[in-house]
């Protein structure tokens, strides 16, 4: 019998910093490669992702969550509020509220929800807030996986993330390193054996002080305030995408060979 992952969320789960230009949205992630992984167990596996970068857990509930259950999937993976979380003037229990409306209807549909903790990102002090938020966020997220029988990756723990190498250079997405062992998490929770490997990390670089101070600098020049340039104009970067699988796929066939004929439906269309 035919089973079906879906994946919904932001850029987590689309794949933001795993970047690849034979994928839809130029990235791969972690959700392709618990896919592939799930169809050399059983190559019925159908996979859907439906998540966007820089969708708030609203939007997300709004846009996603109905055409995901309408596909009447066996797992629905969700990551949802870390963009909502960097929104201090924004009250946590509300949007908890809405996160375990939404992790109810996945389980009220007979689907098996799979959450995920926050990482306890070290960040600069003036942005201390945020990270006591995401330990409320994980503490709700927690209490709402036991309440629904949902499986959890707990993220929060995983101390080899502390490890800059597993980071993008914007420090807030994974690298590609980050998604495969995200992958080979998601895989256990799942209680699946797969064949994911662990590529050499690049070495780590040793740095001067003035290195240090010019590397800060170019990061909150080209990554942090450009981020709350957007917030205050209400755009994002993902404003003009589509979900990257849309429609369930089988990733028995190859998913670079699906890539391509994605892309070349698109090239037609457009």
């Amino acid at each position: 019998m035919s089973r079906l992952y879906v994946a919904i969320g932001d850029s987590f789960t689309e794949g933001v910093g795993d970047w690849d230009s034979r994928y839809p949205n130029g990235v791969r992630g972690w959700a392709d490669r618990v896919a592939k992984q799930l169809s050399k167990k059983d190559s019925s596996w159908r996979y859907a992702n439906l998540a966007i970068r820089s969708k708030r857990l609203r939007q997300i509930v709004d846009e996603q969550l109905q055409p995901a259950l309408d596909l009447h999937p066996t797992v629905v993976s969700v990551y949802a509020g870390g963009n909502d979380i960097l929104e201090l003037r924004a009250s946590i229990t509300p949007l908890m509220e809405t996160y375990e409306e939404m992790v109810s209807r996945i389980a009220a549909a007979g689907a098996r929800p799979l959450l995920f903790t926050g990482f306890d990102v070290r960040l600069h002090p003036v942005l201390e807030p945020m990270r006591r938020r995401n330990w409320i966020y994980n503490d709700h997220v927690r209490r709402i996986a036991e309440t629904y029988g949902a499986l959890l990756v707990d993220y929060w723990c995983f101390d080899e993330y502390h490890d800059p190498r597993f980071w993008d250079i914007d420090r807030l997405h994974m690298s590609p390193a980050g998604h495969r062992n995200m992958a080979a998490h998601v895989l256990r929770e799942l209680g699946i054996d797969h064949t994911l490997t662990s590529k050499p990390l690049r070495p780590r670089q040793r740095l001067t002080m003035t290195e240090l101070l010019r590397r800060e600098s170019v990061w909150w020049g080209e990554w942090v305030i450009p981020m709350f340039g957007r917030r205050l104009r209400n755009v994002t970067l993902g404003d003009d995408l589509e979900p990257r699988w849309p429609v369930p796929i089988r990733p028995a066939d190859g998913l670079k060979r699906l890539a391509a004929e994605h892309a070349a439906r698109r090239a037609c269309r457009d």
